[in-house]
């Protein structure tokens, strides 16, 4: 992750490797914040494996703040997705 901004309140930060799946559903998660005027994504080309990933907020919270709580908000509901299946899984294989 590289972050580009003259400001702290707005940045860039450059996600490499990642693509819609993870910009579409962290750019939820960050919007879910009321601090947070501003938030989007792009894909810089096709044919390249990254995101610029752009924050705007409001007052003196630094863009970095809802960045990182997005991602542990997003984890903690993709940890809950991963433990309802597998115990939906155990239950269903109980059951033969």
């Amino acid at each position: 992750v590289q972050a580009d901004g003259t400001d702290g309140n707005c940045v860039t930060f450059v996600l490499h490797d990642e693509d819609h799946t993870l910009g579409n559903s962290l750019r939820y998660m960050v919007m879910k914040n009321p601090d947070v005027e501003f938030c989007g994504y792009c894909i810089t080309h096709p044919s390249e494996s990254k995101i610029n990933f752009r924050i705007q907020t409001r007052g003196a919270l630094p863009a970095v703040e809802p960045f990182r709580k997005g991602l542990t908000d997003l984890m903690g509901v993709c940890q809950h997705v991963l433990n309802t299946f597998e115990r939906s899984m155990k239950e269903y294989r109980a059951q033969r």
